[in-house]
């Protein structure tokens, strides 16, 4: 993909470092994420590819290092002083988690009481309509309670409900997972097609190599305890690093090189 023009950075990590007991995940990382691009997330198992988007939003509490969203520290921020960023943000958490005892449309409407309390409830359902029909679901899943819908409904439903507030910003962790290969490229066609209409920066953690060849503008690579790389993937194989030459090399990484290749010349 074209690299994006805009070198406005809105996400700024340095020296993190993240621990539990005597477990070190992260040590000295640092990372840029720019305005208006798509950024993939890999990394092996344990690389602490969640910690580090927690770390981001606030749920996790470096040991050190610091952490800026639209030139905003969120380390250690009261709640008050950090809903101002937050609503600037949507998180679709991996598997949706959607309250199972609430309908798409309710689950739609959590992050929009919680910042405008006291919105007329005609309000609520129209916007929630609309955020159900932009994520590519029938008009009919507002009344449906999670346990109606298939994985890929839950998926979208969670999107929905992260685009809730009109974010700037959307962290996606692992979007995909779960989903056939048709189901996980229409969801990566969704995400592509939002990001460009609605200006979005995107940081989208995931192992789906056909994800990170379809829509991602830059990778960047967990090892090691920090980010060890950040680029295209043509910028990445240009590295001998041993993960990345198998990861990216490897026979799914060659499939999904074959799949992205064959996309291009269906354009």
């Amino acid at each position: 993909m074209a690299r994006r023009e805009q070198d406005e950075v809105i996400i700024r990590v340095r020296d993190l470092k993240n621990g539990f007991g005597e477990q070190i995940v992260h040590d000295g990382l640092e990372l840029d994420v720019r305005r208006g691009e798509i950024l993939g997330v890999v990394g092996g198992s344990g690389t602490g590819k969640s910690v580090l988007m927690r770390s981001i939003i606030g749920l996790q509490t470096p040991i050190e290092g610091s952490v800026e969203v639209f030139g905003e520290n969120t380390i250690g921020r009261e709640e008050t002083d950090a809903i101002n960023i937050r609503k600037r943000w949507g998180i679709l958490f991996q598997g949706g988690a959607l309250f199972s005892t609430l309908t798409v449309a309710e689950n739609v409407q959590v992050p929009i009481k919680e910042f405008y309390p006291g919105l007329d409830q005609a309000l609520l359902d129209e916007i929630a309509a609309y955020k159900v029909v932009m994520t590519g679901l029938p008009p009919d899943a507002g009344p449906k309670y999670p346990a109606e819908l298939s994985g890929g409904m839950k998926k979208r439903a969670g999107l929905a409900r992260a685009l809730a507030l009109d974010p700037e910003l959307l962290f996606l962790d692992e979007p995909t997972a779960g989903l056939d290969p048709i189901g996980a490229a229409a969801f990566d066609e969704l995400t592509a097609s939002l990001q460009k209409t609605l200006g979005l920066t995107v940081f989208l953690i995931t192992h789906d190599l056909d994800t990170l060849y379809a829509i991602c503008d830059r990778v960047a690579v967990l090892a090691d305890k920090r980010v060890i790389a950040v680029g295209t993937i043509d910028e990445l194989l240009a590295l001998d690093h041993p993960w990345i030459q198998e990861y990216f090399n490897g026979p799914r990484g060659r499939a999904a090189v074959a799949s992205a290749e064959k996309a291009q010349a269906g354009t």
